[in-house]
């Protein structure tokens, strides 16, 4: 499982890093197999709580909520997801970024799993 340390990481796999960048991570990408469909639900400008729901991914398994990891306005958003969807699998930490926040809470980041963390929490679940 790839893990970058320079990652937030939340219960419901999503990673953040310093810049309010948000995707989903490695091990959620193998959770749900081959992606086939990105839909973002949020737009730059949307205020956005901790929880609240950004996206959603399908695969050809399942379909997966993505939740907002911490609060703030949404700075950005990737257009391309809904091009190639398929860029979840290949390179979640990269292209497959989904939104940037302007984050208005940094105790909420600060709050989330360190990629140590994650990996044990990843561990003691059932596949």
């Amino acid at each position: 499982m790839n893990t970058p340390t320079n990652l937030k990481y939340a219960n419901n796999d999503e990673w953040i890093n310093a810049e309010g960048v948000v995707g989903v991570s490695d091990y959620a990408q193998d959770q749900l197999s081959d992606v086939v469909y990105v839909e973002i639900s949020v737009a730059v400008g949307d205020q956005v709580k901790k929880g609240d729901t950004i996206a959603t991914i399908e695969s050809v398994k399942a379909a997966a909520d993505v939740y907002a990891p911490a609060s703030g306005v949404v700075a950005a958003i990737n257009e391309d997801l809904s091009n190639t969807p398929e860029i979840v699998n290949s390179d979640p930490y990269g292209a497959a970024w989904l939104i940037k926040i302007d984050v208005s809470d940094s105790a909420e980041v600060k709050a989330l799993m360190d990629a140590a963390a994650y990996e044990t929490y990843c561990s003691g679940r059932q596949h």
